[in-house]
């Protein structure tokens, strides 16, 4: 099927920042903002040295991760009692409320290419000591 919708193309300086969380930072580049995607997201995350993100999970969506550079640990579940050792080449598979926090055990920048089935995606913080969602804060 031919589609008369236009192909997009963003560039480095087009990207956005859209999230930071703890030590980690995303630029989108495939979004419903920049490119008028309606059922996929696509971005770049670092994380800096010896840091790690906040604990979170992903509401509406499943993501797919992909590890360019770095080592360090995925950890997972509700305590984030599981660490999952991840190198450059590791692909992560990541559903919908499972959670998580990607930390950066080397010296350099740890780098993410992220996907998404969702344009926007709604992600809850979470205290992995109380095991609860954080309550977010008023706009």
């Amino acid at each position: 099927m031919i589609t008369q919708k236009q192909v997009r193309l963003i560039k480095p300086h087009e990207r956005r920042v859209e999230i930071a969380s703890g030590a980690m930072s995303r630029l989108e580049g495939v979004s419903k903002q920049l490119s008028g995607a309606e059922g996929i997201h696509l971005a770049i995350a670092s994380i800096l040295p010896k840091q790690r993100s906040s604990p979170h999970y992903h509401v509406n969506c499943e993501s797919a991760i992909y590890v360019v550079k770095g080592t360090g640990r995925f950890l997972v579940g509700e305590g984030l009692e599981q660490a999952l050792a991840i190198g450059p080449g590791d692909f992560l598979y990541v559903p919908p409320g499972a959670v998580h926090a990607p930390s950066n055990d080397g010296d350099d920048i740890m780098e993410l290419i992220v996907a998404r089935n969702t344009p926007v995606e709604i992600v809850q913080e979470w205290d992995a000591l109380a095991r609860r969602a954080v309550t977010p804060h008023p706009s």
